[in-house]
């Protein structure tokens, strides 16, 4: 048995990159973490203001199986960020800049949702599959998603 295995364990493979590389892939990683909520959030936001002409923390707290003190406290870093507008006691409202993240975020979505279903998967699996890959996948592999798809 080499050093790169374990007993009765998937062996390593040797990562032939250098240090640096591979500390920015788990920096963009990390960086891609600290976006996601926000990235969730408008996303929810824009949807709710959609299908129902507002968006409530309640209803916000309820979709994303939160409770409402982590909305408020969240709605607060997007204000803070300039994402959102909010009067007290009203309805939350996407800024020009919030408008623009979910509607890429939204986008990212629909092309790795379509892309997962490409491959078999069922709807279902693919858009929860996709909340968590959307907020991963570079916009380099996006653009490869979308060219396998008009392909077909």
């Amino acid at each position: 048995m080499t050093k790169l295995q374990s007993q009765g364990r998937e062996p390593f493979e040797a990562v032939d990159r250098a240090p640096e590389a591979q500390a920015d892939g788990f920096a963009t990683v990390r960086q891609a973490h600290e976006s996601e909520i926000a990235e969730d959030y408008v996303e929810l936001i824009a949807e709710l203001i959609e299908t129902r002409g507002e968006a409530r923390p309640v209803e916000i707290a309820e979709r994303l199986g939160v409770k409402p003190p982590t909305v408020t406290k969240n709605i607060s870093r997007l204000k803070a960020a300039g994402l959102v507008r909010r009067e007290p006691y009203r309805a939350i409202f996407l800024t020009d800049a919030g408008q623009d993240l979910a509607e890429i975020c939204r986008r990212r979505h629909r092309v790795v949702v379509a892309f997962l279903l490409s491959l078999g998967i069922d709807k279902e699996t693919a858009e929860r599959d996709a909340e968590g890959i959307e907020h991963h996948v570079s916009g380099t592999t996006l653009e490869a998603f979308e060219r396998r798809l008009n392909q077909k």
